[in-house]
C-alpha cells in the first residue's frame, strides 16, 4: 500500500467512524490531554489498545513524536491500514484481548499510558474485568489509562435513550445524502480493494459472524471494575451524550 493509499484509507475510516461519533476529535483530544500530562519522559512508553488503523496513535505522535509507541490489534484489515499509516514510527503487534496472554505480544510493559476507544465493547464483561487487571500490570507506577467507550449515564435512561435514537435518526439522513459511508458500505469498499480484500478474507475467519454491540453497561461499571482491578485514582474524564472517557491512575 502506498503512502497515499494509507492517508485515503485512513481518512475514509475516519470519516466513518465520525458518522457514529460527531464529537470523536473532542473525545481524542482529552484522553491525549490526559496522556500529555502523565508523560514524564521526553520518550514516553504509550500503548493504543485495539487501536485499528492507529487514528489515535498518528494524532498522539503529532503531539508527542519521540513516543514509543505500540498499536495491539486483531483485526487483518485495521492492521494493515496501521501500519502502513504510521510507516515504522509505531511498533505495530497482532493481540487477541480475548486470550489472557495477550500482553505477550508486546515489545515491552512499564507504559506510561495505555488508551482505547470504541472497543472494549466487543467484549464479554467477566472479560473486560480481567482485562483491566492486566493493563494495571503493564503500566508503571503512576501510568494512566484512559477507555473512551459507549457509556450511558445510569441517571438519565430516558434521555440517554432518546439521544441515541436522534443520532440514529442524523447519521440514516447522512447516508441517505451519501455525505458518508455506513459501516457495512465502508466494508464493501475495502472488500472490493486488491490490497485489503486479502485481508478482508483472513478477518472472515476471526470474526465468522459479525460481532454485535449488545453489552454497553454504564460509566459507573467501569468505574466499579476499575477500582477492584486495583487503580488508586478513577474517575470520569470525558462525556459526550450516551459516551464517556473513564481514566484511572496505576
Amino acid at each position: 500500500m502506498t503512502p497515499y493509499e494509507a492517508t485515503a484509507w485512513q481518512e475514509s475510516w475516519d470519516r466513518q467512524q465520525e458518522a457514529f461519533m460527531p464529537d470523536r476529535e473532542h473525545r481524542f483530544a482529552t484522553l491525549l490531554d490526559a496522556v500529555e500530562a502523565v508523560a514524564d519522559s521526553a520518550t514516553p512508553r504509550l500503548l493504543d489498545l485495539a487501536g485499528g488503523t492507529g487514528s489515535i496513535s498518528l494524532r498522539a505522535l503529532a503531539r508527542l513524536p519521540q513516543a514509543q509507541l505500540t498499536l495491539a490489534d486483531i483485526d487483518p484489515v485495521l492492521l494493515g491500514i496501521a501500519e502502513a499509516s504510521l510507516a515504522g514510527r509505531a511498533t505495530v503487534v497482532r493481540a487477541d484481548l480475548r486470550d489472557p496472554r495477550w500482553s505477550s505480544a508486546l515489545p515491552h510493559s512499564g507504559y506510561d499510558a495505555v488508551f482505547t476507544a470504541t472497543a472494549l465493547h466487543w467484549l464479554p464483561p467477566d472479560r473486560v474485568t480481567a482485562l483491566y487487571a492486566e493493563i494495571r500490570q503493564i503500566l508503571r507506577p503512576g501510568g494512566l489509562f484512559v477507555n473512551a467507550d459507549h457509556m450511558p449515564d445510569d441517571g438519565l435512561p430516558t434521555l440517554s435513550e432518546r439521544l441515541a435514537d436522534w443520532a440514529t435518526s442524523r447519521r440514516a439522513t447522512r447516508y441517505q445524502a451519501g455525505a458518508v459511508l455506513s459501516w457495512p458500505d465502508w466494508w464493501a469498499h475495502v472488500a472490493a480493494d486488491p490490497t485489503l480484500g486479502p485481508l478482508a478474507e483472513q478477518r472472515q475467519r476471526i470474526y465468522p459472524a459479525e460481532h454485535r454491540q449488545e453489552w454497553l453497561p454504564p460509566a459507573t461499571w467501569h468505574l466499579d471494575a476499575l477500582r477492584a482491578a486495583g487503580f488508586g485514582e478513577v474517575g470520569t474524564l470525558w462525556r459526550g451524550g450516551t459516551d464517556a472517557a473513564v481514566a484511572a491512575l496505576a
